[in-house]
């Protein structure tokens, strides 16, 4: 067996055996837990929850949302959106700081060859008996020459670390971490922009209805505000009855600028979503009585399904950096070895480089321990164990937000039924109160106060009747979102 073939096993085994032994001074990855309770609430205002455990994030948006329109413009929003695109590149950095830091943890290894032309002195001696005797020099070096061509190969790695504490792979487990967590922050932008164009697509859709009501009550109180005046000129009514009923004309005239302009910004905010102009068959034209997202979501009665957020596992995927760190600031409180290599060969003729007994070597050691650095290893563990403490904090804490927002919204999920019926009927009531009052002020029975009074009850239980619609078809789009859907 070679010289060559005897050191790459030897390097071989070294740095396997090495990787094999080095030992790791990382706490151990464990979820935090008790920061919520095991169930999500019920009762009282809640509703009852499915027995069943459900994963709202196998629900794409494209279910959920029923609309074709809707799901048109996320389509859009996902694909242009400028804020989603830069946590998409964020995510291929992390990636790309990842593979440099993993790169650490094999020998770079490096492929040189050369030349060297340099003049012989032993050349003039060789003939008189000098070096290599009168047939020539040591190493095949002619004696009739004064010049010299050394030719050279040699493969090797250099100031490769030996980690035998794990310092070197507690980084890169701490980029590794750092990339999940960059990918679960591309994740919750996600469902974060589904939710946000959803919203904002159901706000115009309301706003709509708004404005068509403004109209038909603008129409409304214009034909009041005519028959007024004409009982004024008679002398029937006082001047005190048109300038009332000019103010609630000039009220719905107001409504109407004031929702003209409001769908122009609700446009304007739905195109910065979209990151582009949304074409207007894609625009909404009213909210109506039916739900544009999926009524009947279903929710499981445990709180586990909110680990399954990418919020929560990014802060996780961030605790369990923290705690690699640890591992790495701990090691280097140890010696650093490192071990530099090279295998090659040498020959003074070109076609002899690779020939028999050409072979050289060299395997070279270190081994650095700082004798006094004023605290700074030991003061980086603090660091790092601090950084711990913090994330552990962050991780509780975004979970703990979690079930605030999962619980508020089946606190509205559960009442707004109610409300709904209740402002339907309300409407309703204030619809045919007006009719009537409307009827009896024309045939003398009522005042003109009663009227207009029953007027604007109509207008404003109708206007909340549409606000009410647009809370419930925005809680289910909240409760979709926080329950971690919008991911497919």
């Amino acid at each position: 067996m070679s010289n060559r073939v005897m050191t790459l096993r030897t390097l071989t085994l070294l740095i396997a055996t090495t990787a094999l032994t080095a030992c790791n001074l990382a706490p151990k990855n464990v979820r935090p837990e008790g920061a919520i309770p095991l169930t999500l609430p019920q009762g009282g205002p809640y509703p009852a929850l499915d027995a069943e455990q459900a994963d709202v994030t196998r629900i794409a948006y494209r279910d959920f949302f029923v609309d074709p329109r809707l799901q048109a413009v996320i389509a859009t929003a996902l694909e242009n959106n400028r804020d989603y695109r830069v946590t998409a590149a964020n995510v291929l950095v992390a990636r790309a700081q990842y593979r440099v830091t993993r790169a650490s943890q094999v020998p770079s290894t490096t492929v040189n060859g050369g030349v060297t032309y340099t003049n012989n002195p032993f050349g003039a001696l060789g003939g008189a008996g000098g070096v290599g005797g009168a047939g020539g020099a040591a190493g095949g070096v002619p004696a009739q020459t004064g010049n010299l061509e050394i030719y050279q190969a040699s493969v090797g790695f250099s100031a490769f670390e030996l980690d035998l504490f794990g310092r070197v792979r507690n980084l890169s487990q701490a980029g590794l971490q750092q990339y999940f967590a960059t990918e679960e922050a591309q994740r919750a932008a996600r469902i974060a922009l589904v939710g946000e164009v959803a919203t904002a697509w159901l706000t115009m859709a309301a706003d709509q209805d708004q404005l068509r009501l403004s109209r038909e009550t603008l129409n409304s109180f214009g034909r009041t505000l005519e028959l007024t005046r004409a009982q004024f000129r008679v002398g029937v009514i006082s001047e005190l009855e048109v300038q009332q009923a000019e103010t609630s004309y000039q009220q719905a005239r107001n409504d109407i600028a004031a929702l003209t302009a409001q769908i122009a910004q609700d446009q304007n905010a739905l195109n910065l979503l979209a990151g582009t102009t949304v074409p207007l068959e894609q625009l909404p034209t009213e909210l109506g009585e039916r739900d544009p997202v999926l009524a009947n979501l279903p929710t499981g009665v445990s709180s586990t399904v909110l680990l399954r957020r990418p919020d929560v596992l990014q802060a996780e995927r961030r605790l369990y950096a923290a705690n690699a760190n640890i591992g790495a600031a701990r090691a280097a409180l140890f010696p650093t070895i490192s071990l530099t290599a090279t295998l090659g060969t040498i020959s003074t003729a070109l076609g002899g480089l690779f020939g028999a007994g050409t072979e050289n070597f060299s395997i070279s050691p270190t081994a650095a321990l700082p004798l006094f650095d004023g605290g700074q290893r030991r003061g980086n563990v603090e660091v790092a164990r601090a950084q711990q403490v913090a994330a552990v904090a962050t991780y509780e804490g975004t979970l703990q937000t979690a079930f605030r927002e999962v619980a508020d919204a089946l606190a509205t999920r559960g009442t707004i039924g109610e409300q709904l019926s209740a402002q339907t009927a309300r409407a309703q009531a204030a619809a045919t109160a007006q009719r009537l009052s409307d009827a009896r002020y024309r045939a003398g029975i009522d005042s003109f106060l009663n009227t207009l009074d029953a007027q604007r009850t109509s207008y404003a239980a109708r206007q909340t009747l549409v606000q009410t619609r647009l809370a419930r078809a925005t809680n289910l789009v909240t409760l979709y979102r926080t329950l971690g859907g919008g991911l497919n």
